[in-house]
């Protein structure tokens, strides 16, 4: 029987298709290439903006139509969230509304045994590992809360054999990730392990790869990670992912953020002064209701101060469900449009700046294909000469070509 995946939106439903992936390929299943229809279609769904959630109605119903007859299956935030828009869609077999049934539906496809993770994440040269699931933040953008509000983080006795099949499968790069990474082991009982023990227990595996931490809030970088990036510069990847949002305190507080202005900085500023060159890269909203041109400004100049290396900027889009979709004083889109244009004018000039921070060091390049890759400070690294895609080589910088580093193999010889 031929199956076919397609997946929208996160991280971690990229790794929970890999998981349902794994379990068909491991029970006989054939995956249908280009030109195969499928016998079976699973659609992994994205609710996170209303953007998303139209096209994930837009790939069932083109699924649909190039798979003729086929069992047309739809899993993940859409349809938790909307499941009956999705009945509605003609051709769609089942809806699986909460993706703790996922196990419960493999078992009604005659898959007896399902895997404890994943055994492979497609072409690419890294995986990412899903450890935990859940988040109550409750920021007022954010719908995830609604789709996603039980915390389960997976334990370490099922985590670090996943990670070792997949390294002594060529995976030189593991990114762990979860709905919200920093609420590791809060679910746990109390003195069981959080997210820096997890980490020690991965960097101390024999295996050949790097660790990447993908999104943490500032307030969650602790010393104990801290320690462990220090430890083990060349296993974890010198860079941070530290979600701001906004630089203005009223703005952080109409989205219910955690951190304001002060302490974010304050945080960031620490961790930086622990590190020579970390990355440290961020998400902002622009155009946020009743965001001024004086928060814009604000915002801004946090970006600056900081020197942050990399910068996604997000456009405010209401999501329908959440306290933001009701504020009032919303930002045209033409003005929300020239402010992202602004900002990622200043963004790209401190990439640039970053690359060239790093002319003279050593990277370890992960290579995607035989000259390019990216090393652990998450910047392109274009090389002299053609080395074997998939692996990890040392590289020293000699230049950068805008926000890409250009550097040489043999130089370290």
């Amino acid at each position: 029987m031929f199956f076919r995946l397609h997946t929208l939106g996160c991280k971690v439903n990229q790794y929970e298709t890999e998981f349902v992936r794994t379990a068909l390929l491991q029970h006989g299943y054939a995956e249908a290439d280009e030109d195969t229809p499928a016998d079976l279609v699973i659609v992994n769904t994205c609710t996170i903006t209303v953007d998303s959630e139209a096209k994930s109605r837009k790939a069932i119903r083109r699924l649909i139509k190039d798979n003729p007859g086929a069992n047309v299956v739809v899993m993940g935030c859409v349809a938790t969230h909307k499941p009956e828009a999705i009945f509605q869609i003609g051709g769609v077999s089942q809806v699986i509304t909460d993706k703790e049934r996922v196990p419960d539906f493999l078992r009604q496809l005659g898959l007896t045994t399902l895997p404890t993770g994943i055994a492979s994440f497609g072409e690419r040269h890294r995986a990412f590992v899903k450890v935990q699931d859940g988040c109550r933040m409750g920021c007022s953008y954010c719908i995830i809360p609604t789709v996603r509000p039980t915390l389960r983080s997976r334990p370490i006795e099922e985590i670090l054999p996943e990670i070792q099949t997949l390294a002594r499968s060529g995976y030189r790069e593991i990114v762990l990730t979860g709905i919200h990474l920093g609420h590791y082991g809060a679910d746990f009982a109390a003195g069981r392990s959080r997210l820096a023990r997890l980490v020690h227990h991965i960097v101390d595996l024999p295996e050949e790869f790097r660790l990447r931490l993908s999104s943490l809030e500032a307030s969650e970088v602790n010393d104990g990670l801290i320690e462990l990036m220090q430890r083990y510069p060349d296993r974890l990847c010198p860079h941070l992912h530290l979600p701001m949002q906004s630089g203005s305190t009223e703005i952080l507080r109409l989205m219910k953020r955690r951190l304001m202005r002060k302490q974010f900085i304050r945080r960031c500023e620490e961790i930086l002064s622990r590190f020579d060159r970390l990355a440290l890269t961020t998400d902002v909203i622009v155009g946020f209701p009743g965001e001024t041109m004086k928060h814009f400004d604000e915002t801004w100049r946090v970006i600056e101060r900081l020197r942050i290396s990399k910068v996604h900027i997000f456009r405010f889009s209401p999501r329908e469900g959440t306290e933001a979709a009701t504020l009032p004083r919303r930002v045209h889109a033409s003005e929300q449009k020239r402010r992202a244009w602004l900002l990622s004018s200043l963004a790209n000039n401190l990439r640039v700046e970053f690359a060239a921070s790093l002319i003279g060091n050593t990277e370890t390049v992960l290579l995607e294909t035989e000259t390019t890759g990216t090393c652990g400070r998450y910047l392109d690294v274009r090389l002299d000469r053609p080395m074997k895609p998939g692996t990890l080589v040392p590289v020293q910088i000699e230049r950068s070509d805008g926000e890409v580093c250009l550097g040489r193999v043999d130089a370290l010889k």
